[in-house]
């Protein structure tokens, strides 16, 4: 990992302020308390305030804040390896004692190389005791950053997923609007219709299906809900019905080949995911080389991923993938959503292959 992108994934220039802000408002208060302690209570302390703030003060602001630094950095890291509360919690309770020796150590290198105190003079016991009379104050402040800390991620989490569901809805209803459009367009409904006027007289049942398919089809992109993950098995439910339509207006020129790993159907994938590659298959796969089609539908498991591929045997690509993506509405949404649903976890490749064209898709298996 490079340093600019550890510093980008890592280091939060907002949370810094945060908790300099915080560690800054406590020394003030600490510096009212003590000038009220020299005026009316301890009145023969000499120390000069130039001591207290430039030798103490900032000397101690500025440790505390580089620790706290570290331990920010540190906590972002345990949050996204998921560690157990209890491995966490008792992490920060070492480093809540282990800021006490930091600051003693550096307090007393300090003073040595100032001319404070000399070497000789130095005594291990009298640092210890030093240490051990604010151990329960550097418990309590460091405590109190780390509040702050997890408080901050966990509101930027918060803003996150809101951001993500916001994205996710819009894509997920532009993916619906797209998908209805392609069905509504003239053509698509005149082929259709045109089919179920002819097989009404030569096979009513028949007819009967198609009509009954067309409805559940237009009846899933509508009403489908807002869910943006469901079953495999719904899925290819709703895909059934844009097949059967396809098989139906094609005829003898289409050919669809399935090969779903039954174990697979409980586990979930991104809603309206696979009809959009279907359409870009039949769309670009026919040719005046190619005018049988046939599309190979393939979904299995490997190594932790769930992975779809839908292979047609038509006309070869011309284009590099994101030209066609630029190009075509349906699959670039499809890229898009699972971007947004699964980051880099995800993979969307369309390449030739095998003389003919592969859409890969690879998702994090999981069954939430």
């Amino acid at each position: 990992m490079s340093l600019s992108t550890f510093k980008n994934k890592y280091i939060d220039g907002k949370l810094i302020l945060l908790l300099a802000a915080f560690y800054t408002l406590f020394n003030f208060v600490y510096l009212g308390k003590l000038a009220y302690m020299r005026a009316f209570v301890y009145k023969e302390i000499v120390e000069s305030w130039h001591d207290i703030i430039v030798h103490n003060l900032l000397m101690d602001w500025f440790i505390v804040m580089v620790y706290m630094t570290l331990i920010a950095i540190s906590t972002k890291r345990l949050l996204d390896k998921n560690y157990s509360w209890i491995k966490i919690f008792l992490l920060h309770t070492l480093f809540s004692i282990l800021i006490g020796f930091v600051i003693r150590f550096f307090f007393d290198l300090y003073g040595i190389i100032l001319g404070r105190m000399s070497f000789a003079d130095y005594s291990l016991k009298a640092s210890i005791d030093r240490m051990i009379f604010v151990i329960d104050l550097n418990f309590l402040i460091y405590f109190a950053m780390i509040f702050i800390i997890y408080t901050y991620y966990y509101l930027k989490q918060v803003k996150e997923t809101q951001k993500q569901k916001a994205l996710l809805e819009s894509q997920l209803t532009n993916t619906r609007m797209k998908m209805l459009s392609s069905q509504l367009q003239p053509h698509f409904l005149f082929n259709t219709l045109n089919s179920i006027s002819v097989l009404v007289e030569m096979d009513a049942k028949k007819a009967q299906d198609t009509i009954a398919d067309l409805s559940d089809l237009l009846r899933e992109i509508l009403y489908s809900g807002d869910n943006y993950k469901v079953t495999l098995k719904k899925e290819l439910r709703m895909l059934e019905y844009y097949l059967n339509i396809l098989m139906l207006r094609f005829s003898d020129h289409l050919t669809i080949e399935k090969k779903i790993d039954e174990k697979l159907l409980d586990h979930l994938v991104p809603s309206l995911l696979l009809q959009p590659i279907i359409e870009n298959s039949v769309r670009h796969g026919y040719s005046y080389h190619n005018t049988h089609l046939k599309i190979v539908i393939k979904v299995f498991k490997e190594k932790g991923y769930l992975v779809l591929s839908v292979y047609n045997n038509g006309k070869a690509l011309t284009k590099k993938q994101e030209a066609l993506l630029d190009k075509g509405i349906g699959i670039s949404n499809t890229r898009d959503r699972l971007k947004t649903l699964y980051g880099k976890k995800a993979t969307f490749k369309i390449q030739n292959k095998n003389s003919g064209v592969e859409t890969l898709i690879r998702i994090p298996f999981s069954k939430t």
